[in-house]
Formats: C-alpha cells, sequence, structure tokens
C-alpha cells in the first residue's frame, strides 16, 4: 500500500502547486489594476538633444 501513499502525496503536491499559481497570478492582476496611471503630459515624442 505504499504506492497510495505515493500517488496521493503527488496529488496534494500537484494541488497545492496549480492552486498557488493561481493565486499568484490573481494577486497579480489585482495589484496591477489598483495602481495608479500615470497622467499624460502630452508630449508624444522627446525631442533630440544636440552633440
Amino acid at each position: 500500500m505504499w504506492y497510495f501513499s505515493w500517488i496521493l502525496g503527488i496529488g496534494v503536491a500537484l494541488a497545492a502547486g496549480v492552486i498557488s499559481a493561481l493565486w499568484f497570478e490573481s494577486h497579480d492582476a489585482r495589484d496591477i489594476s489598483h495602481r495608479p496611471r500615470a497622467k499624460p503630459t502630452g508630449h508624444t515624442h522627446r525631442a533630440a538633444s544636440a552633440p
């Protein structure tokens, strides 16, 4: 019956990995959506500096 504990352990480890990956993805998406946006300056490009 040792194989039962191996299968159960591998299943739990995989489930924990998938759940933590999904949690980190949703946590990062929530942080990005709550960040303040940069205010536009009105300039579309930067002038090249003279050498």
